[in-house]
């Protein structure tokens, strides 16, 4: 695990030796190329608005040292041609600065909205390990919290870079044109303070680096204490699930307040130095105004100029600030990118043959990350021809749902290989996967949509009418439970379905797994924790999705187990039987000895006999 893998745990200090932000926007740049389209031009705006705005102090000057008419009189005409340039430079200077933020804005956003389409991308081509290894909130907040902040950003972040710093420089050649000795004297006040900037700067970088961090955290716990909401009700354990969330709140409000008292010193800083130069200039015009050789029109434009600085250099805190945070964000982002996937898919990728499929597995282990990790599976042998029923059975923690999870490549193996249908899995196109295999899990997972939508979901690519969305019921049986649900198929499910019961959830997703008709199907024990009717429904829909097709289920209910054609039987990660049930009742190992266990607490009459009659 390397020092910026986003799985890594987050330091807690906030003076945390960040990559420089050079670096950062150069990586950034790379990852958003939208952003170097038209820079040049961007600058060339940026020079004439600059142009634009230096032009008034200059009119002043000129209408000031205007020699009168030999009559003595001012001369009017003159001055007002002077008015109508000015304004009509300023006009000009204004508009196209309006244009020119809406560009830059246009360009920044389509860069920002790609990036988050890409981390969001990355995000589901991520193992299971980390998945396993990361909290939600913490991705989640990769493609929100730190989106957003690059979207602040670019809304006057990247306009202020493009328009200050040549603001400040041509008001510093328009003041060395006036008077050079005037020039040094202000660049004398502000050049001491230019090594404060930077050590604020990097203190700055430092300290929103580490509020990016508290976010994420925070995010992650209020993610944890939503979607565990029922659990800690019903444990009493609201005070320190509070206390949790008080910390992390607490631990992002102090590290803004770190952040915010850095970002504060430069607008003080900012202001101080400004007030110190015009002050400077003010006096020493005044009184060597002679010396210099200043007429009163060009005083006044010095005096001018010199507090035009103090606009860009007073903005210098605010837009630090932005591009600090942004900078920040922008490097979790990059970091998630740049993490190296392991489960590379294959171009083109092979294809699956239709029906039943067989699947070998060969002297497969698997481990979590960590040097110290245990490995989940060791040397896993087992071949399970096409169409049979297969139940794995074992302890809890003893690899079964890690195998499951591995038929469906949601990792690849630390040594052996899968083959499916005789093609090696990680050599199968991610089409063909997702069309030939699919998984259903425990939990049953369903979108806060329609129940039709849910089923919607299981068809490749989404693309599935009314009608067979209603056959996928009509053959499952479950034509009666739609027609008992508010709406039929256009209820909505609520977020992550809870308006649903579990069972009700796994019908669900057992009638999108009929929809995706996959020669292999993977269940991780449907059946559990559901009540008689439901129960008995899902036994009858299973024995309708066995016909035809390979179907693993994960059986932590004996009851299933007892109906599969094959059982495998894990233990500390290793395949250490496999048989029929009553094979491996009458060998009298480690099976006997689970169902044995388990017949003396449910009973002969226990509940949920599997899915029916064995062949």
């Amino acid at each position: 695990m390397t020092a910026n893998d986003p799985r890594r745990p987050e330091p807690a200090g906030p003076l945390r030796r960040p990559e420089p932000a050079v670096r950062i926007l150069r990586r950034g740049v790379a990852a958003s190329p939208q952003l170097r389209q038209g820079l040049a031009v961007t600058w060339a705006f940026g020079l004439s608005i600059a142009g634009g705005k230096l032009v008034l102090p200059v009119m002043i000057q000129r209408a000031l040292d205007r020699p009168p008419r030999p009559d003595g009189s001012l001369d009017l005409p003159y001055i007002a041609t002077l008015t109508a340039v000015a304004a009509t430079l300023v006009i000009g200077a204004g508009l196209l600065s309006w244009y020119t933020q809406r560009r830059l804005v246009e360009r920044a956003e389509g860069a920002i909205a790609q990036l988050r389409v890409d981390a969001f991308a990355q995000v589901h081509r991520l193992t299971l390990a980390d998945h396993n290894e990361t909290r939600r909130g913490v991705l989640v907040a990769r493609v929100t919290s730190d989106c957003e902040a690059l979207a602040r950003f670019a809304q006057w972040g990247l306009y202020s870079w493009a328009i200050n710093p040549v603001l400040i420089l041509g008001t510093l050649a328009t003041l060395a044109w006036y008077s050079w000795p005037l020039a040094l004297l202000v660049a004398g006040v502000y050049t001491p303070v230019l090594p404060w900037f930077r050590w604020l700067q990097r203190r700055q970088l430092a300290a929103y680096d580490a509020l990016r961090t508290r976010v994420g955290d925070m995010l992650g716990r209020f993610s944890e204490a939503l979607m565990g909401a029922a659990v800690v009700r019903a444990y009493g354990a609201e005070d320190r699930t509070r206390a949790q969330l008080h910390q992390a709140i607490d631990g992002r409000y102090r590290a803004r307040l770190r952040a915010t008292a850095v970002t504060v010193a430069l607008f003080v800083t900012g202001d101080l130095v400004g007030a110190l130069a015009f002050v400077a200039v003010l006096v020493v015009g005044v009184t060597q105004r002679g010396p210099l050789g200043l007429a009163p029109g060009e005083l006044v434009a010095a005096l001018f100029l010199t507090n035009y600085l103090q606009g860009p250099v007073g903005e210098l805190g605010e837009t630090l600030d932005l591009t600090q945070t942004a900078v920040a964000g922008w490097r979790k982002i990059l970091d998630l990118l740049d993490h190296p996937i392991e489960l590379v898919e294959p171009e083109p990728g092979l294809d699956l043959p239709a029906g039943p499929l067989a699947v070998e597995v060969q002297d497969v282990t698997f481990a979590y990350r960590g040097a110290d990790t245990v490995p989940v599976l060791r040397q896993v042998t087992v071949a399970i021809p096409a169409g049979r029923t297969v139940a794995v059975v074992g302890e809890t923690g003893s690899g079964k749902t890690t195998f499951a999870k591995l038929l469906c490549r949601l990792a690849d193996p630390g040594q052996g290989r899968i083959l499916v249908g005789g093609v090696p899995l990680d050599r199968v196109g991610p089409g063909a996967r997702s069309r030939a295999i699919r998984l259903v899990p425990q939990d049953g997972f369903l979108f806060d949509t329609t129940i039709r939508e849910n089923v919607r979901f299981g068809a490749p690519g989404g693309a599935a009418d009314d009608a067979e969305v209603e056959a996928a019921f009509a053959r499952l049986g479950l034509g009666w439970w739609v027609a008992r649900q508010p709406g039929g198929l256009d209820h909505r499910v609520g977020e992550r379905g809870e308006s649903l019961s579990v069972g009700e959830r796994q019908l669900v997703a057992l009638a999108r797994a009929a929809l995706a008709d996959p020669g292999l199907l993977i269940l991780d024990e449907a059946t559990s924790a559901v009540d008689p009717e439901t129960d008995q429904a899902i036994n009858a829909a299973l024995r309708v999705l066995a016909r035809d097709r390979t179907m693993v289920s994960i059986a932590h209910r004996l009851a299933t187990a007892e109906a599969a054609d094959l059982i495998l039987v894990f233990d500390e990660g290793r395949l250490v039987e496999r048989g029929t049930h009553d094979e491996l009742v009458a060998a009298g190992g480690r099976y006997a000895l689970l169902h044995k266990a388990w017949v003396g607490n449910t009973g002969p009459g226990g509940p949920g006999r599997g899915w029916g009659p064995r062949p």
